[in-house]
Order: structure tokens, then C-alpha cells, then sequence
């Protein structure tokens, strides 16, 4: 059986790449928006100063996201996506759905 420091520790990696991942892809989008990566927590801020919060939530063992007036957590699966147990959202095509709503134009973020 997994010990729970490993499983913390892959949780870790895998939470922290993944944000990593997000953070290069929206970049590269050349959106406009600010986009900052920091001990876990990915910040975009829009142009008019709304801003959204993608982090690592290391207890719950989740990606927590909130933008607008919605959060949503998601659960690391075995295949490398992050699912929201409630929803059923998936944590890539949520960033791009919730993006393009606000900025009126198609987004396209796809998991590297």
C-alpha cells in the first residue's frame, strides 16, 4: 500500500505540473491578461481587473479554481485529468469555457 507521504508527495508533483502546464499554455495564448504562477497559486488578471485563482490545495488534496462567482475543486484522476466531483468538469476545458465567457472570444487550452 501507497504510504500517505508518498501519495502526498505525488499529489504535490503532479498538482504542481499541472499548474505549471496551465500557466505556459495560457501564456502562450497571448491573451489579455496577466498571468503570474506562484508557490501554488496561478493568478490571471484581466484587463478589467477581474481576477481568477487556479491553486493547489495540498489538505483536500485538490485544484481549487474560483472565477466569477463559481469555485470548483478537482480531483486529480489516474489518467492525468483533474475532474470536479460535483460537476464533472474537467479542470482544462473549464479554464478555456470560463476565458472565452469573459473575454467574447474562443479560447483554446488543451493538456500538454
Amino acid at each position: 500500500m501507497e504510504s500517505t507521504a508518498g501519495s502526498e508527495r505525488d499529489f504535490e508533483k503532479a498538482a504542481d505540473e499541472t499548474l505549471r502546464k496551465l500557466d505556459d499554455a495560457i501564456t502562450a495564448l497571448g491573451l489579455d491578461l496577466e498571468v503570474d504562477l506562484s508557490l501554488g497559486v496561478l493568478t490571471l488578471e484581466l484587463a478589467d481587473g477581474t481576477s481568477y485563482v487556479i491553486n493547489s490545495h495540498r489538505a483536500a488534496r485538490q485544484i481549487w479554481m474560483a472565477a466569477e462567482r463559481t469555485a470548483w475543486h478537482f480531483d486529480p484522476e489516474a489518467d492525468g485529468r483533474w475532474i470536479a466531483k460535483k460537476t464533472g468538469d474537467e479542470l482544462w476545458s473549464t479554464v478555456s469555457a470560463v476565458l472565452a465567457k469573459k473575454l467574447g472570444r474562443d479560447v483554446k487550452l488543451a493538456a500538454g
